[in-house]
């Protein structure tokens, strides 16, 4: 299943999504608002893993590590979060630049085809790139 980025958007939000689904063990990757729980983007996905869902679902994820991270008053930012399941990894990268505010890349990869380092690497290139 693969669905271009939304009208609208540049298409530097192609490129960047076509070069994260070259990452290895790539299954799918979408850029979401985590305000809206809305995907801005999406490539990838297969019959039983629905890119669109998940990355709705994660939204939650963010916005709670977010909270979590302003009640203890840390100073850092949050690079990226890792969720490792029985066969994939899930890597979700908030964007840091000013555009890119309140969204964030996710990634999932096949476990067994990834490297994980190499994928956290690449989608750091990925975001630096993006020009929304």
């Amino acid at each position: 299943m693969q669905r271009p980025a939304e009208a609208g958007l540049s298409s530097n939000l192609d490129v960047a999504l076509k070069s994260a689904m070259n990452i290895d063990g790539a299954i799918a990757v979408a850029l979401v608002d985590y305000t809206s729980g809305m995907t801005l983007g999406t490539l990838g996905g297969r019959p039983d893993f629905d890119i669109t869902v998940a990355a709705a679902g994660n939204t939650d994820v963010v916005r709670a590590k977010l909270r979590t991270i302003e009640m203890l008053g840390l100073p850092d930012r949050v690079e990226d979060i890792l969720i490792t399941l029985d066969s994939q990894y899930h890597l979700i990268r908030p964007l840091s630049t000013a555009n890119g505010r309140g969204l964030f890349l996710y990634l999932a990869l096949a476990k067994a085809r990834a490297n994980l380092a190499l994928a956290r690497h690449q989608l750091r290139g990925i975001e630096e790139g993006l020009q929304l």
